[in-house]
């Protein structure tokens, strides 16, 4: 087992990626909505939704706790997977870190029980969460260099110039 993935920062559409698994930043109910979720669950198709409905209806009928990672099919993405995990909101008075680094430490441990070499991650809760995109591409740099998995290549596809800029920068960083 390695102990470091290479890192990819690519600029681009994350449902484009012809990778083994694709990271979703979900919401908690695992039925699609805006955002990475939304264009996940549109261009996948209707089996990533019924397996979707499949988990909510037995083990997380409460939804999926923030921080874990549960994988589905892809429907018709170029991978195999979909790993879905929840993001934290940002929060000023409370600091949700740990959160925020378990979703890519779960979605490398689900990638590892697939057996998947090659993931794709969004910039997970810097968009409508509210994460500052800084501090996010800190801690998923941080986390993903820090966390023991066999996943090979570790792509962080980047929706803007600014999303980029911060995950470059933290690459350098780290």
């Amino acid at each position: 087992m390695s102990t470091e993935p290479s890192l990819v920062l690519v600029s681009g559409d994350i449902t484009d990626q012809h990778v083994d698994a694709v990271v979703n930043a979900a919401n908690s109910s695992l039925l699609g909505g805006g955002g990475v979720d939304g264009a996940i669950h549109r261009r996948g198709g209707p089996e990533i939704l019924a397996e979707c409905r499949a988990l909510k209806a037995g083990h997380y009928g409460k939804g999926l706790p923030t921080g874990k990672a549960v994988a589905t099919t892809a429907g018709r993405l170029d991978a195999r997977w979909v790993i879905h995990t929840v993001g934290p909101v940002w929060s000023r008075d409370e600091d949700r870190s740990e959160s925020l680094a378990s979703c890519y430490r779960e979605s490398l441990r689900v990638a590892d029980e697939l057996g998947a070499r090659t993931v794709a991650f969004p910039a997970i809760s810097t968009g409508i969460y509210g994460w500052p995109m800084d501090d996010g591409a800190r801690i998923a740099i941080e986390t993903v260099r820090s966390t023991e998995t066999s996943v090979e290549e570790v792509r962080f596809v980047l929706f803007d110039e600014e999303a980029y800029r911060a995950f470059a920068l933290a690459v350098r960083a780290s």
